[in-house]
């Protein structure tokens, strides 16, 4: 596990995989109680987009969750995204590789089939061969200006230098080393003694 938090809450009994990256580098991740994210998976906030998790929720493993809000009872399967500003309403599911995009809400209860896409508020559902007809949904949501702050058609070049610039307050981040093998023996068991 790998949890870069500056402000990380953790409800109760969440629990965190062998893996799971958990990192709020400019925003906030907030994570309800019951909570499992799953191994391999990225829980991001974003100052604009914190990542909050309601209660009793799965996170599947490879699953991307960058600046969502994902409210209570969703499950978010294997390789699902859910991209900033997205909110996935109660008792939604995600199924395996599927889609919520930027600044789209998915009504409660809502199923997206696998590899399907969501886009729009509320969310329309799109099957990945009908690009097109998603493209005049999508356009509005300004990806780029969501994720990247910048407006579309900004050159890839100026974006990732962008990008690279943001990233490098990390550039001497080490790991923080594991508190269960420095904490000392467990204590005693209340019933043996």
């Amino acid at each position: 596990m790998i949890v870069r938090a500056y402000r990380r809450t953790d409800g109760e009994r969440a629990r965190i995989l062998h893996g799971a990256v958990l990192t709020a580098e400019n925003g906030e991740v907030r994570l309800g109680a019951d909570v499992v994210v799953m191994e391999n998976a990225l829980v991001r906030g974003r100052a604009a987009h914190p990542a909050v998790v309601g209660d009793a929720v799965l996170i599947g493993p490879h699953a991307h969750v960058n600046g969502a809000v994902i409210e209570d009872e969703v499950f978010v399967a294997t390789g699902a995204a859910l991209f900033p500003g997205s909110v996935a309403g109660a008792g939604a599911e995600l199924r395996i590789n599927s889609v919520l995009h930027v600044n789209s809400r998915l009504p409660a209860g809502t199923v997206v089939p696998i590899g399907w896409i969501a886009a729009g508020d509320p969310a329309r559902l799109f099957p990945p061969d009908r690009h097109d007809e998603l493209w005049q949904v999508q356009r509005a949501l300004d990806f780029p200006g969501t994720v990247y702050g910048v407006p579309r058609g900004t050159p890839m070049r100026t974006i990732m230098a962008r990008q690279v610039d943001f990233y490098a307050a990390h550039r001497d981040d080490r790991p923080l080393p594991d508190p269960a093998r420095h904490a000392g023996p467990p204590p005693p068991d209340a019933a043996t003694t």
